[in-house]
């Protein structure tokens, strides 16, 4: 039986994180203020065909499939919240599951770096999806895992502060955001992430 990793329902997507998985993802884009899905599963070819359960029994649209060999990744979206709800739905009784049977996240890292150097912001401008940090920020980077809760948190952050996002990678081992902004924006920011992390109930991993 597949394993439910991570399971987040996003209510409104903001500015930067929707134009972020619409440059990056290789599906369909979404706009602000659409709701989202993130379902990630193990192994990782299952979500091939969670993802036509969703698709055909509801009309959400997705914007990204990652397809790992130990994990697999999917995002939905929609204006309708109740039709993303549905979705969510359909994959969890195909699974058998229900979503208190998510893995609950954990913060692996968490850390600002104040009045980057510029030589230091090139450096993460050269592996970014999102917008640039520039010399004199703060740098924030998160890591959690499962790697999918990454998304909340980039969309949680942004919600709370005017940060800039700078990349965001909600698939793999772990999942890793970097966001740039003012000390007291990023300390804002990263304090809505975490708290939107430890409110997600689930069961506890190995």
């Amino acid at each position: 039986m597949a394993e439910l990793r991570t399971y987040c329902f996003l209510d409104i997507l903001q500015p930067q994180f929707a134009a972020f998985v619409a440059s990056t993802g290789r599906g369909f884009l979404p706009v602000e203020r659409q709701a989202a899905l993130y379902v990630e599963v193990a192994p990782g070819i299952e979500i091939n065909r969670l993802t036509d359960v969703a698709l055909k029994k509801t009309g959400v649209q997705p914007a990204v499939q990652v397809v790992e060999r130990a994990f697999g990744l999917l995002e939905v979206h929609s204006f309708d919240q109740g039709e993303v709800r549905e979705a969510g739905r359909a994959i969890l009784e195909d699974m058998g599951l229900q979503e208190k049977d998510r893995l609950k996240p954990k913060v692996m890292t968490s850390q600002s770096i104040t009045n980057v150097s510029p030589y230091h912001a090139t450096l993460v401008n050269r592996n970014r999806g999102g917008s640039m940090l520039l010399g004199g920020q703060t740098l924030y980077i998160l890591e959690c895992h499962p790697a999918g809760y990454a998304a909340l948190a980039a969309n949680e952050a942004e919600k709370a502060s005017p940060i800039t996002l700078i990349e965001l990678r909600p698939y793999g081992a772990f999942g890793r955001l970097w966001l740039g902004g003012t000390e007291a924006h990023i300390a804002e920011a990263s304090k809505a992430a975490i708290a939107a992390l430890e409110a997600v109930d689930g069961r506890v991993g190995k």
